[in-house]
């Protein structure tokens, strides 16, 4: 957990929810997938998955080149330019400045909560590059008590769970830069520009679904995580631990369809028939559905 969710808005629509000050979708950095991303980067979809790139909102200097402001911060040059909320594209996956090629950001979708401070992949970031990842929803898969499929192996329901209020779901993150040592210092697409989503233990109800859910922060809260200025370990442990308000979240099952890739649109997210369940424990009251 996370390892899919829905991001269904379009970027206009994050720049209001967000209050984002600067778009800056338009300037790419690599991406990491051997094909055409599909949906294309920045179109609502339904399916994100990992090494996907997809909209994150952070706060820095605005230096119009996805590399660049990192450079600068390093430097110390340029801290006349106020830090500036923006919308960008980043490749989920982290991949930490010192890795040797971009393929480990497969296993770094996720970043603990628990060892968020501790862990070398995700300390630093931790500290000076914290990001919202804005999302629509996620998906989680429910592993049946009861039920199994034709392996014989236990069947897994996925569900789709979302805020039950219209306050916009923005999880915690944390963003990283790598540059590709074969490219030119100015070359653009030179940069992976890559994030992790923060998971922790699930809320009850939802630990009926699964034992880890992505860390959701509340408006409130969104300033503090995203100041580059905030660099004490204590005072990022004191956001993460007061972002815990159980009760925000609402869950169904949906179509396995969600499991393929491939698979997208609107459709992804519908509640699956009560007739159509097998061996399915509501989160809500921990019935078993369907046998």
């Amino acid at each position: 957990m996370c390892g899919r969710y829905a991001a269904s808005a379009h970027p206009g629509e994050l720049i209001e929810a967000y209050d984002v000050e600067l778009d800056a979708t338009a300037e790419r950095s690599a991406s990491v997938l051997k094909s055409a991303q599909q949906p294309p980067p920045g179109e609502p979809d339904y399916n994100m998955a990992p090494s996907k790139q997809a909209p994150v909102v952070l706060t820095r200097r605005p230096r119009g080149g996805s590399g660049e402001d990192e450079q600068v911060e390093n430097s110390g040059q340029g801290a006349a330019t106020a830090p500036v909320r923006q919308l960008r594209l980043l490749t989920w996956g982290l991949v930490p400045s010192w890795a040797k090629d971009p393929s480990i950001g497969s296993r770094m979708i996720n970043a603990r909560q628990e060892t968020l401070l501790d862990k070398p992949a995700f300390s630093r970031s931790a500290l000076r590059r914290r990001c919202l990842v804005p999302i629509s929803g996620w998906y989680e898969w429910q592993v049946s008590p009861v039920a199994t499929d034709a392996r014989g192996k236990p069947r897994k329901q996925p569900f789709y769970v979302t805020r039950a209020d219209d306050v916009p779901l923005a999880l915690a993150g944390v963003y990283e830069f790598w540059r590709d040592p074969t490219t030119s210092e100015d070359d653009p697409l030179g940069w992976v520009v890559s994030y992790a989503v923060v998971t922790t233990s699930a809320e009850p109800g939802l630990d009926r679904i699964h034992d880890r859910q992505p860390l959701a922060l509340e408006p409130a809260q969104w300033e503090d995580w995203l100041d580059p200025g905030l660099t004490e370990a204590g005072e990022v442990r004191s956001i993460i631990d007061a972002a815990h308000v159980p009760g925000r979240f609402q869950a169904w099952p949906v179509d396995r369809a969600v499991g393929s890739a491939a698979a997208n649109g609107p459709g992804l997210v519908e509640p699956v028939p009560a007739e159509a369940l097998v061996g399915v424990v509501d989160p809500v009251t921990g019935e078993v559905l369907g046998g």
